[in-house]
C-alpha cells in the first residue's frame, strides 16, 4: 500500500481527505520542527511527502527516499526544498499558491498600521510603566494618508496589498521586473519605478517577492541609505531578502525610522538587538496564519496527493515537470 509522510502537524482537513484513499498516513507531530535523521528515516518507505515549508528537504533527503513521487510542499515559497535536484530525480515539487493571498495582505496592513501609530509600542507601555493621561504631544504616531507606499514585487499579495492601502489615500509606488498592465495601474492607484527611486520616496517600503539568488540580500546597508531617515520597512516575504545586520545597525544609526518583520534571515532566531528595539515589531511568521488560509493550503496538498496517487494531473507545479 503507498505511504504518505506529513512532516508536521496541519490541519486536519488534510487527513479527512487522505483518509478517504487506500494511503497509509504516518504523520510526524512532536511541537519541534522535525529534524534530518527523523525526516531520513521516514521518507525511506514513503511514496509522497506533504512538508511545511519550515522542513529543508535537500539532496540528501531526497537520496534517502527512493520511492518518492511527489512533494507536496505546505506553503507558498519553496526555498526549503532543492527543486532543481528534485526535478533529476522526476520528483514533482508542488506550493500552495493564492490561498494565502489575503490573509498576508490583511496582516502586512496590520503591521503598517501598528508601525505607524505605534501599536505595538503602546500596548508594551501599557503593560509595563503606564502612562499619565492624555496628552497633546504623547506618543505621537503618524497618520498613513498622504504617506507614500513603496511595495517591492506586485504580484497577488502586493497587489492585494495595495488593493487595501489605497483606501488610505496613499500614493502608491512599485518596482519589479515586469511592469502590470497600464488599466491595472490605474485600478491599483500604483506608479510603476525603478527601485532606487522607489527606496528614496517612500515613506515606507514593503517586500513581497520570492527568496532566490538575485532577490537574497537584496536590501542592504547601501539600500538602507536610499532611504528616508523617517521611512520604515515591513517585510512579511522571507527573511533573507534583508541583510539583517545591515538593517540593525540601520535602524540602531537611525538611517531609517522602524521596521516590522514577521520573517527572519535566520529564522527562527532573532537577534538580541532587534528585541530591545522600541521602533522595531516582531511577530512570528504569522502571514497566513489563520484558519481559513491554512486550511485551504491542507486542501490543496491533500488534493494533489490523491491526484499523485490516482495518476492524474496535479497542480501548482514548481519545478517544471
Amino acid at each position: 500500500m503507498a505511504k504518505v509522510f506529513i512532516a508536521g502537524k496541519i490541519p486536519d482537513k488534510a487527513a479527512a481527505l487522505l483518509k478517504t484513499t487506500d494511503l497509509t498516513i504516518d504523520m510526524y507531530t512532536d511541537d519541534k520542527l522535525i529534524d534530518a535523521a527523523t525526516l531520513k528515516e521516514h521518507v525511506a518507505d514513503s511514496d509522497f511527502l506533504i512538508t511545511p515549508l519550515s522542513t529543508k528537504v535537500d539532496q540528501d533527503i531526497l537520496d534517502h527516499a527512493p520511492k518518492l513521487k511527489l512533494i507536496a510542499n505546505f506553503g507558498a515559497g519553496t526555498n526549503n526544498i532543492d527543486t532543481d535536484y528534485a526535478r533529476k530525480l522526476k520528483i514533482p515539487v508542488t506550493n500552495t499558491p493564492i490561498v494565502s493571498t489575503v490573509s498576508t495582505a490583511e496582516s502586512t496592513t496590520g503591521l503598517i498600521i501598528a508601525l505607524m501609530h505605534r501599536i505595538a509600542e503602546g500596548d508594551h507601555l501599557m503593560r509595563t510603566t503606564g502612562f499619565n493621561g492624555w496628552a497633546p504631544l504623547f506618543f505621537l504616531g503618524h497618520e498613513l494618508q498622504g504617506k507614500t507606499l513603496g511595495i517591492i514585487g506586485l504580484g497577488q499579495i502586493g497587489q492585494a496589498v495595495a488593493k487595501r492601502m489605497h483606501a488610505f489615500d496613499m500614493p502608491i509606488l512599485y518596482t519589479q521586473h515586469h511592469r502590470l498592465p497600464v488599466s491595472r495601474e490605474v485600478e491599483l492607484g500604483a506608479k510603476f519605478v525603478y527601485q532606487t527611486e522607489l527606496l528614496e520616496k517612500s515613506d515606507i517600503v514593503t517586500l513581497h517577492l520570492p527568496l532566490n539568488n538575485h532577490t537574497q540580500h537584496l536590501l542592504g546597508a547601501k539600500e538602507f541609505a536610499q532611504m528616508k531617515s523617517t521611512a520604515v520597512l515591513i517585510n512579511a516575504a522571507r527573511g533573507p531578502i534583508i541583510d539583517e545586520d545591515a538593517l540593525t545597525t540601520a535602524l540602531q544609526q537611525h538611517v531609517i525610522a522602524g521596521a516590522a518583520l514577521d520573517v527572519y534571515e535566520h529564522e527562527p532566531e532573532v537577534s538580541d538587538e532587534l528585541k530591545q528595539m522600541k521602533n522595531v515589531i516582531l511577530t512570528p511568521h504569522l502571514g497566513n496564519a489563520t484558519v481559513e488560509a491554512r486550511e485551504a493550503m491542507a486542501t490543496i496538498v491533500a488534493e494533489n496527493t490523491i491526484a499523485a496517487l490516482k495518476g492524474e494531473p496535479v497542480k501548482y507545479i514548481v519545478n517544471g515537470l
